[in-house]
């Protein structure tokens, strides 16, 4: 299980990584994840299950209390994500981002409310003390359909799986595939899971880190796409049964750059580059959604004063670099995605395969890519 840059897959970008080519590269940044796999055979209506949640927690202190600036954008919107509308309003983000599968949603929503509501309990106490803050909370939450391999209609994450991965987030190297949220993911006719990759802006651009992290469960074996070059069209997946739905992503982007919320907006419509470069046409039926948040500073739910001052970026010839960081982190980190997973085998049989690292290597060398360019 390599990622993209320990395998011969010649893959080149303009751009540098974090030291861990990861978004937690991205001081501050936590993810945690819950797995569930369980039973064998035929669906039942209480499994098998391949399935999970994945955590993203902008910072380990109180999210309510400190919120980050955020934004979200629907590349292609049949989906079921809950929390986006309010940050499209008010422009922040106040729990962890959950991603998980599509009707696990309202119950991982109920339990990050749950978790909000007990680090801060004066959440369900109303309007009784003003300074408090307001009684309601905006859980974060995006999915894909993970019920080729797993028994979707049961859905059995909830409380118990979200408070795990919120308890186990870290920093740090991170793991990737066929976990948490990816557990029951497929891309490409292939495996597909959790990817993760940054980059690193020149020290002229402020030396600013950009972070990617995927949730991929999209596209048709013809697509696949690496580096430029056209995967699909040699290599399919054995035994390959197609899915009814066309898939989804989440992508979840992060810096350390001080950027606000219209700003964070643009980099996640360049998250759609990064897709495409994968191969990705946005089927119809797809849901495929990004989440941006800046760790450079916090939205306070309580100000002390009516005026507060914060760090900003408005230099638009830099913009231009933090694009490339979108794109490139995004097109790794799918890569890593389907080369970190594993071969899964769900409900009623069915089996994903991982991606066969040597076959992409060869099908590189018959179109004269060879060796780090």
């Amino acid at each position: 299980m390599p990622r993209i840059r320990e395998t011969d897959i010649p893959y080149h970008s303009e751009l540098p990584t974090g030291p861990l080519n990861a978004l937690t590269d991205i001081p501050g940044i936590a993810v945690g994840h819950a797995t569930l796999i369980a039973g064998e055979g035929e669906w039942t209506g209480d499994g098998p299950y391949r399935t999970g949640v994945t955590v993203i927690l902008p910072h380990t202190d109180n999210l309510y209390a400190e919120k980050v600036p955020a934004a979200v954008h629907a590349i292609n919107g049949y989906g079921k994500a809950a929390g986006f509308e309010q940050i499209r309003e008010i422009g922040t983000i106040e729990t962890p981002i959950a991603l998980t599968a599509t009707l696990n949603v309202p119950r991982v929503a109920d339990a990050l409310i749950t978790l909000a509501i007990e680090a801060n309990p004066y959440i369900g106490l109303g309007f009784k003390d003003e300074r408090r803050g307001y009684p309601t909370v905006n859980p974060v939450v995006g999915e894909i359909s993970d019920g080729y391999l797993s028994d979707i209609q049961s859905r059995p994450i909830g409380l118990k799986e979200v408070r795990a991965a919120v308890e186990n987030a870290r920093g740090g190297p991170m793991e990737e595939g066929s976990i948490g949220g990816g557990t029951g993911a497929s891309c490409f006719g292939w495996k597909g899971g959790i990817g993760t990759a940054s980059r690193r802006l020149p020290q002229r651009a402020g030396g600013f880190t950009v972070g990617a992290l995927v949730q991929t469960n999209y596209g048709r074996p013809e697509q696949l796409v690496i580096a430029g070059v056209p995967i699909g069209r040699h290599l399919r997946p054995p035994n390959y049964r197609p899915r009814r739905e066309g898939g989804s992503v989440m992508i979840v982007l992060a810096t350390d750059a001080p950027l606000e919320s219209r700003q964070l907006e643009r980099l996640c419509r360049r998250a759609t580059f990064g897709l495409a470069r994968s191969g990705s046409i946005c089927h119809g039926v797809s849901g495929d959604f990004v989440i941006a948040f800046s760790t450079a500073y916090r939205v306070l739910d309580q100000p002390a004063e009516l005026i507060t001052t914060r760090p900003a970026f408005y230099l638009q010839p830099v913009m231009d670099l933090f694009s490339l960081a979108v794109i490139e982190a995004v097109e790794e980190a799918i890569y890593n995605s389907m080369l970190m997973a594993t071969t899964t085998i769900g409900r009623d049989g069915h089996t994903r395969h991982a991606l066969p690292v040597d076959e992409v290597v060869r099908l590189m060398q018959q179109y004269g890519r060879t060796g780090r360019d």
